[in-house]
């Protein structure tokens, strides 16, 4: 899965290199549960695809220490409601303009985005209820 620009310093761009920025890696996940890796990062959409009611939740930065700028996309598919929240609610928090701010939700064929600010801080926006 991409973690980052596909070049390192002294590497000459390319066309196929800069194409393939525009383009995600799927990361399809069919479970009730799913925390996200650090691999979940970058160019990369995260597929919810479930008929019952589905969690993505987000670690803490002591497990996860992914950067603040860190953009997380999520999709979800499936029949059941995504609740996107904290695996730990005390020490990470999730943002949202949802109906609960710390646990928005995503109806099928609705997308968000989770941006890190903050150490343990998260903003949800998109399509969220």
């Amino acid at each position: 899965m991409a973690t980052g620009f596909p070049w390192s310093t002294g590497d000459v761009l390319s066309a196929a290199g800069v194409n393939g920025l525009v383009a995600f890696t799927l990361n399809a996940q069919t479970g009730t549960t799913y925390t996200a890796l650090s691999t979940d990062q970058y160019q990369v959409l995260v597929t919810m695809s479930n008929a019952s009611a589905n969690a993505f939740k987000i670690p803490t930065n002591a497990s996860v220490a992914f950067p603040v700028g860190t953009v997380i996309t999520i999709l979800n598919i499936g029949a059941g409601t995504n609740t996107i929240s904290a695996v730990t609610s005390g020490t990470t928090t999730i943002l949202s303009s949802g109906a609960t701010p710390a646990a928005p939700t995503l109806g099928q064929y609705k997308s968000a985005a989770c941006i890190k600010t903050a150490t343990d801080t998260w903003y949800v926006i998109g399509a969220i209820a």
